[in-house]
């Protein structure tokens, strides 16, 4: 899987959670750039992601994320 088609699949899960179909999410994409994403659903984010993609992430990883490229990076590692 390469790094769009992960971004794609986030853009998925972004969606159901956030319950908002209008989110594009890029690789440059924070949560200040999506009024939903808060704290709260930061955490809601990570498990469906885990959940979806069949991956666990450490909370020192999750801490260096700055945007949701970076987060897709993790994910492709764990691939």
């Amino acid at each position: 899987m390469n790094k769009n088609e992960i971004l794609s699949k986030l853009s998925e899960i972004f969606r159901e959670e956030l319950d908002n179909e209008e989110i594009t999410l890029t690789a440059e994409t924070t949560a200040n750039d999506v009024e939903e994403w808060d704290s709260l659903s930061h955490i809601q984010l990570i498990v469906a992601v885990e959940r979806a993609f069949g991956i666990r992430f450490t909370s020192s990883e999750i801490q260096t994320w700055n945007n949701v490229g970076e987060m897709a990076d993790s994910v492709s590692a764990k691939l």
